[in-house]
């Protein structure tokens, strides 16, 4: 059984929960917790950035990060695949993707620079920087919100996510302004029975 080294709010981790689940091969994963903030952690070991998700493979083989893995996932599943094939469908759902990373890249930024800095110490220019970059990503995407055609793909699952850690980590301040996403979100949750189930509540 392939072994997913994770945490519970972590979004990355929910992203491939999400999708192991959607492809239906999550009974092959055995989630064991990690925590990246513990040198003792194996994890440093099996990934040297020290981060996760990590696919450890039945043959010991490490994958990462949660793109990666998410696409390795893909290519063992029968018969469904959330990584289209065409190539421009293809390019926009990674790019979609890749947004959706984005904003929860810029999103941990900041709920570090407040968790790990002592007030005195923070940047309230470099928190102002990310904040700014999570906006203009919520701003494009609700302006334009992800269509939902007959498939669902990786950038719908990342977006969700994204939106999932604003939730957690921010309140869900976001859906006092995006309206759009928020009736997108719904819409998504709908369709995807994972994305309240792999829900932190911590």
């Amino acid at each position: 059984m392939m072994i997913l080294r994770s945490s519970d709010p972590s979004p990355f981790g929910r992203k491939v929960k999400i999708v192991a689940k959607m492809l239906g091969v999550y009974d092959q994963l055995s989630v064991e917790l990690s925590n990246t903030n513990d040198p003792a952690d194996s994890l440093r070991t099996q990934n040297p950035l020290g981060k996760i998700p990590i696919l450890i493979l039945d043959d010991g083989r490490k994958i990462f990060d949660s793109r990666v893995i998410c696409e390795y996932l893909d290519a063992q599943a029968d018969g469904v695949t959330l990584h289209p094939t065409e190539s421009d469908a293809r390019w926009d759902a990674l790019t979609l993707q890749a947004l959706g990373d984005g904003i929860i890249d810029a999103s941990i930024l900041q709920v570090y620079e407040t968790r790990m800095r002592t007030e005195d110490k923070r940047d309230d220019g470099w928190m102002s920087y990310q904040a700014d970059k999570v906006k203009r990503a919520l701003d494009q995407i609700d302006a334009n919100p992800p269509a939902f055609g007959a498939d669902l793909h990786i950038g719908h699952v990342g977006i969700a996510c994204a939106l999932g850690y604003l939730d957690l980590r921010f309140d869900g301040k976001w859906r006092q302004t995006y309206g759009n996403l928020v009736t997108w979100l719904d819409e998504f949750r709908s369709r995807v029975p994972a994305f309240d189930a792999t829900q932190f509540k911590g």
